[in-house]
């Protein structure tokens, strides 16, 4: 696929069909569940229109909340760590976010891990807080979170290791 709208189109619908079919059914111990649709957010070029990003990321949770019938905190979740990527990859990879040289998928480990973890844990959080939506569960929105997030990366690290283009 040599066309960056139609692979993304084809990422951002796989990864919603996987996570609705497939992610959703997985709930350990009542609560740990992986979002694995935040790859979407993840992979997203980062020479792309800020606008256009921030529209994509509040489309993807609404499109979750859609089918989780959630009321909206998906896509506050997803537009809140979509707003905050910039700052993240400023973060995790330094120089090279600043001059657009940055290819998630081959960049060293440390910065992708630090990454991902950031986005995870900023959409978890927040996810999280508006499920409960109530100051007096704050541990069991911080276990939850650190619970799900834990979940969440190591699935997105087996998927970007698994549908990674091998190097030669």
């Amino acid at each position: 696929m040599n066309n960056p709208i139609i692979l993304h189109t084809v990422r951002f619908v796989l990864l919603v069909l996987a996570q609705v079919f497939v992610f959703n059914n997985i709930n350990l111990f009542g609560y740990i569940n992986p979002s694995v649709y935040l790859l979407f957010l993840i992979l997203f070029p980062v020479k792309v229109n800020r606008s256009l990003f921030l529209f994509l990321g509040f489309l993807l949770g609404l499109t979750m909340d859609f089918f989780n019938n959630t009321g909206g905190i998906h896509a506050a979740a997803c537009l809140l760590a979509a707003y905050a990527r910039p700052l993240l990859l400023k973060y995790s990879f330094g120089v090279s976010y600043e001059y657009n040289t940055i290819k998630i998928d081959q960049t060293p480990m440390g910065g992708r891990l630090s990454y991902i973890t950031s986005i995870v844990v900023i959409h978890h959080l927040l996810l999280y807080f508006l499920e409960v939506f109530n100051l007096r569960h704050t541990l069991f929105i911080l276990k939850s979170t650190f619970l799900s997030s834990i979940f969440t990366i190591l699935m997105v690290l087996v998927i970007m290791i698994l549908f990674s283009k091998k190097q030669r």
